[in-house]
């Protein structure tokens, strides 16, 4: 068996690794590079493997970063099957398409340019229609299922906290009379955040890819970043100005609207300076991931779930607008009215964020904030590192508004987070790979991790290869053992209750709102839940067999 890592082995981006042995090939990740046109690059460079023999993609999330080139390997002839979590499956539908409607765009922007100067046009790395054909291999999978993805190998997606469907990904591998467990970390979330849960520690593995963002930074707590946004947001509203907010679409964005919608409804004494100040989503892929998370409440933390259950909405506040339109964006910048603005790209490569920018940036009454991170190469870690003035749409632009950089809201564990999962494992790794890191964040990860564990790791430089020895021999009845312990049993036990307690409050409503006057699109709704709840309850009967009911019960087992 052997490990190839093709991707974000010398940076944060481009994440891809293979994993091959006498009978398969698969890939953990196939994400874009970003980062600067140097970096960008790369994404046109042939793979480093011939897509065509590739048996399946796991993925782990729907960032760009680690599923942007799909379509790509789509497009050069992968044809098998990409398995991710539902949530995920929901969000990849939103990130491809639009990444292919913006190299669409970007390569008629080029070829335009090219005819001006007797250049021949370019070709898009990939269009909508790629984008369209990858998502037709989308298998989803739920948290905690233990999926047969070949005859030797099988998967189980743990939450990892980092966006909404992101997953830890536990992965076993038969090689003739031995088994191997390799784990990898995907993108770890940051313990304690709203709405998302935090990431599942895992006890055992032979091997496990890590990742190492902020492996040699620590970050400010939460809380403190969010007092410093609503200090930061009354004072440039206070004095006129903007607050414009770069935010990845999705996951930054949605979190930043439940952090807002506390403030505006728990801060009454802030009515009077707040109550005509909006919050403006101006992305539409921000736009439709909100209701992509919005409809996958079954992943939110308890808190969240609870504040829905009691009738909230955490995703939406009376002063909250979402734009729709290029010209509902374009007012934005003519209405002189102080506002708050959250829009895509967050690193500012991309998108209506730059229009912002062009338009506020100048203005020293506006501030410019930073909720997460920013890649060497990008407009957004020039502002962040004091650039003067910048270039945008062919005009040099000075900047005076106040440039704020909040590392609390990040969706990546720090040093202190990632060394406390990786302490969740009950005994040794046979190797640990330090990936998706820029270098010096990897070695000083790698130094703190001897420090603290006495583990020597590897860190991956490049599109290396390594042979890895194979483990022990699992029956499977010991894999699914490892994959469901007697924690997960008690967890079972924990959400059979409350999903029974849900349903009976979803049925009861549900018979008040038929009973009563309702508009037919509650009733379609009304009416796709039950048939959904029916389908459920008759194939989970069809599999309960006389053995199945006359075993014990989860308590004695």
């Amino acid at each position: 068996m052997k490990i190839k890592f093709c991707g974000a082995s010398m940076s944060v981006t481009g994440s891809c690794h293979m994993i091959s042995t006498e009978n398969h090939k698969i890939l953990l990740d196939c994400g874009q590079f970003q980062g600067g046109k140097e970096m960008e690059k790369l994404n046109e460079e042939p793979f480093p493997f011939e897509p065509a023999e590739i048996e399946c993609v796991i993925l782990s999330h729907a960032h760009i970063d680690h599923c942007g080139r799909l379509p790509l390997l789509v497009k050069r002839g992968f044809a098998g099957n990409i398995y991710c979590t539902d949530a995920t499956a929901d969000l990849l539908e939103v990130m491809l398409k639009d990444s292919g409607y913006i190299h669409e765009k970007d390569a008629e922007w080029q070829s335009r340019k090219n005819a001006r100067t007797g250049k021949p046009p370019v070709e898009p790395l990939y269009t909508v229609r790629d984008a369209e054909a990858a998502l037709k291999l989308v298998k989803p999978v739920l948290y905690d299922q233990l999926i047969e993805i070949n005859d030797s190998m099988r998967i189980v997606f743990n939450d990892a906290g980092h966006i909404l469907g992101s997953a830890v990904t536990e992965l076993w591998i038969d090689e003739g009379e031995t088994t191997s467990k390799i784990v990898f970390s995907g993108d770890l979330g940051v313990m304690d955040r709203p709405i998302l849960r935090n990431p599942v520690k895992i006890k055992k593995a032979d091997y496990v890819i890590m990742e190492t963002t902020y492996g040699n930074r620590l970050h400010p707590a939460n809380s403190t970043s969010i007092d410093q946004l609503i200090d930061i947001t009354l004072k440039t509203i206070k004095r006129g100005g903007n607050v414009i907010i770069p935010s990845f679409a999705v996951g930054r964005t949605q979190e930043l609207i439940y952090q807002f919608n506390m403030f505006y409804e728990q801060n009454p004494k802030y009515q009077k300076d707040l109550e005509h100040v909006n919050v403006y989503i101006d992305s539409p892929m921000a736009t439709t991931a909100t209701e992509v998370f919005r409809k996958n409440a079954q992943v939110f933390d308890e808190e969240t779930r609870a504040y829905i259950m009691s009738g909230d909405n955490p995703l939406d506040f009376k002063n909250l607008k979402f734009t729709r339109n290029t010209a509902d964006s374009q007012m934005l910048n003519t209405d002189k009215t102080p506002k708050i603005i959250i829009s895509a790209s967050g690193m500012c490569e991309a998108g209506r964020i730059r229009h912002h920018l062009k338009h506020n940036l100048w203005d020293a009454r506006n501030s410019v904030v930073f909720v997460g991170y920013q890649a060497e190469g990008t407009l957004g870690k020039m502002l962040v590192q004091g650039a003067k003035e910048i270039r945008l749409f062919g005009e040099t632009i000075n900047v005076n508004a106040e440039i704020y950089n909040l590392e609390g809201f990040s969706g990546h564990a720090d040093q202190k987070g990632l060394l406390d999962w990786l302490g969740g494992f009950q005994q040794k790794p046979k190797q640990i790979f330090l990936v998706h890191g820029e270098m010096d964040s990897k070695h000083d990860f790698a130094a703190k991790i001897q420090q603290m564990y006495g583990y020597d790791p590897v860190v991956v430089e490049g599109n290396s290869e390594f042979e890895l020895e194979s483990g022990k021999l699992l029956s499977k009845d010991e894999v699914i053992q490892e994959a469901i312990d007697a924690e997960d049993v008690e967890n079972l036990k924990e959400k059979l209750t409350q999903v029974e307690q849900n349903l009976e409050g979803l049925l009861a409503a549900a018979r008040g709102a038929v009973g009563g006057c309702i508009s037919p699109e509650r009733l379609r709704d009304i009416n796709n839940i039950v048939l959904e709840l029916e389908k459920a309850s008759l194939n989970l009967g069809s599999s309960v067999t006389a053995e199945d009911r006359d075993s014990r019960p989860l308590s004695e087992q």
